[in-house]
Parts: C-alpha cells; structure tokens; sequence
C-alpha cells in the first residue's frame, strides 16, 4: 500500500515508517500538522492515511479537522486515526459521509503489529477498524438510533464496527458461526438494509451504529 503519515511526533513518524516499510508498504509522504496532511493526501491519493489527533498549532483536533477537510474533498479517502485520546468532536463528521474506509484505533491499545497491519489493509479496503473505547465515547454522545436491536444484536454490531469476522465474533462470543450469521442477517433487516451489490452492508450498517 501507498501511506500518507501525520504525527507531530517525528520518532513515532519514523516508527511507524519503519514498521509499515519493513512489511512492504511504501511511505510516500510523513508529516507533521494538519494543512500539510491535506495538501500531501490530496496530492498523492495514498491507500491510506495514518493521522494522528493532536497536532500543531493548538494541539487539539487539527489532525482529526484536517481528515475531514480531506474527505470533503475526496470522499472515499481512507483514514486510519492513531491516536493516544478519543476526540468525538470531529469523528461524527468523519463518519457522516458514509463511504467507509475508516479506522479509529488508540495508541496505547495497540499491542498486536500483525493485526494493526491486517487494521490498515481493512480500511484501505473500505472497511472500519474501531478500538471499542472509541465506540463507547461516541455512544454516549448521542441517542441511541438503534433501539430496535436486542443487546445481543448491538454486541455483535459492535464487534463487526471493531473489525471482526463472523468467525472471530462466535469465538470472542462462543457460539455458533450460524449464530452469528442469524443475528447479523437481523441486523441488516432491522437497519433496512437490503441486499444490493452495489453496498457492501456490513460497513453500513457499522456506520450507522457508529453515527
């Protein structure tokens, strides 16, 4: 894959590029504050970028404002945020788009490289990569839109939003993937979502759970 990297932190630019370089993947730009994400992603169109929250000159949410500004005008833009706090300010509009292809994982949770690898390759394919805190502060901010699904159903609704195949998801819940496959089949009816080749229903219907 081509990488776009964002972090002011110049040692974790030259980690993360290390380790994305020795897995064969080609860095094509690292940088360090938001407009020169914009202007880099919107330049090179990589297969992913990798940006991180807090970056200067405030050090708040320009990482998270500068994706959005880059999926304005790019929609189908695929973005990894990596980042060491859960920002929610800017990630409903990241989200609100709809296409996909974006990922929300925290620094310090990630311990696995292999599945921060297969993370990346997911979201780059226009999948979702969510660390559940993320998930868990941007459901409290609103109502819940999905009253409609058993607690059952929001668990494994959840675990697809983190990433997880129906394999994964009936070993992390022990039960059948036949169970597993009926509770998502629900899932997508319950959210309307019929289906369409030309919609991949399971990154919808993660979306819609995240908004």
């Amino acid at each position: 894959m081509r990488i776009v990297i964002a972090d002011d932190s110049l040692l974790l630019r030259e980690g993360l590029q290390l380790l994305l370089t020795e897995a064969g993947h080609d860095v094509v730009a690292s940088v360090g504050d938001g407009p020169s994400l914009v202007k880099t992603a919107l330049e090179h169109r990589p297969d992913i970028s990798i940006v991180d929250v807090r970056m200067p000159p405030s050090h708040t949410d320009e990482g998270l404002r500068a994706a959005v500004e880059v999926r304005r005008s790019w929609p189908a833009a695929p973005v990894m945020v990596l980042s060491q706090y859960v920002e929610a300010s800017y990630a409903d509009e990241l989200l609100a788009g709809g296409q996909g292809a974006i990922g929300y994982l925290l620094k310090d949770r990630v311990s696995d490289i292999d599945d921060f690898l297969e993370a990346l390759e997911r979201v780059a394919d226009g999948g979702t990569a969510m660390d559940p805190m993320v998930i868990s502060t941007l459901m409290r901010r609103r109502r819940d839109p999905l009253e409609s699904l058993t607690p059952r159903e929001r668990e494994v609704l959840g675990l697809m939003a983190q990433g997880l195949s129906n394999g994964s998801i009936a070993e992390q819940l022990t039960v059948t993937l036949g169970g597993v496959e009926k509770h998502t089949q629900r899932i997508f009816a319950k959210l309307g979502l019929l289906p369409d080749d030309s919609a991949h229903r399971r990154v919808l219907a993660v979306l819609q759970f995240l908004r």
